[in-house]
């Protein structure tokens, strides 16, 4: 009977280690373990980050002809009535404003873009007005931010023309404490005009600039007869 005991009392698992494994179950901790083809994981990994960077780095919205940093900067050059009918303001500042509230990927690439759009062998038509140094077309640097000024265009004001009438979707900036639009209400086909360049995962763009004055007489043409090529 002694031995029936010890032999029962072993295959009942009882003891310290009993209840860290259950055959058939989880392993301790509640985690689970679960088995998955190295392809379909590569391939759903893969699109996800593709995706991520397509969408919030590096190719432009049709709608708008803007990829995000563009977007940032215009809205926050917005909020600060940085416009084309009031005086310029520093650099650093936009920069500054764009990082803290929008865009925390550091001032220096946001100064770039901000320079990119002041440079007339970049932009056919130019976004940013810049006052100072903004490098050339030889490839010569542009000024610290803290040397030159900027503000927006004219050209740039109708792209954000109409955002405070609900023209657009508003989302939330990256620590949820602002909002952003997620789109800007552009009244001028700025994909097709100005063009753009980008490298994604995957993907690619570039797009040449056209004339203003072309494009819209090619949109009303269009308008009148849809089937023309």
């Amino acid at each position: 009977m002694p031995e029936d005991e010890n032999s029962t009392e072993s295959e009942s698992g009882s003891g310290s280690g009993g209840d860290d494994v259950v055959a058939g179950g989880p392993p301790a901790g509640g985690l689970e373990i679960r088995p998955v083809n190295i392809e379909d994981e590569l391939r759903e990994s893969f699109l996800g980050y593709a995706m991520s960077v397509i969408v919030s780095r590096a190719l432009p919205d049709i709608r708008d002809g803007l990829k995000p940093v563009h977007r940032r900067v215009l809205f926050a050059m917005s909020e600060l009535n940085n416009t084309y009918n009031r005086s310029p303001i520093k650099g650093a500042r936009v920069s500054g404003e764009v990082m803290g509230k929008y865009h925390p990927h550091g001032d220096l690439s946001i100064y770039e873009t901000i320079v990119r759009m002041a440079q007339p062998w970049n932009m056919r038509y130019l976004l940013v007005d810049g006052q100072g140094n903004f490098g050339s077309i030889d490839g010569d640097p542009a000024a610290a931010s803290r040397y030159t000024e900027v503000r927006m265009t004219r050209f740039a004001s109708d792209l954000l023309a109409d955002l405070d009438m609900e023209t657009v979707e508003f989302e939330d900036n990256y620590d949820e404490t602002l909002t952003m639009p997620s789109v800007l209400p552009t009244r001028v086909p700025n994909l097709l005009v100005n063009g753009s360049t980008g490298i994604a995962v995957g993907m690619a763009t570039n797009i040449p600039p056209h004339n203003l004055r072309e494009v819209v007489d090619g949109c009303l043409a269009l308008l009148e007869n849809p089937e023309l090529s």
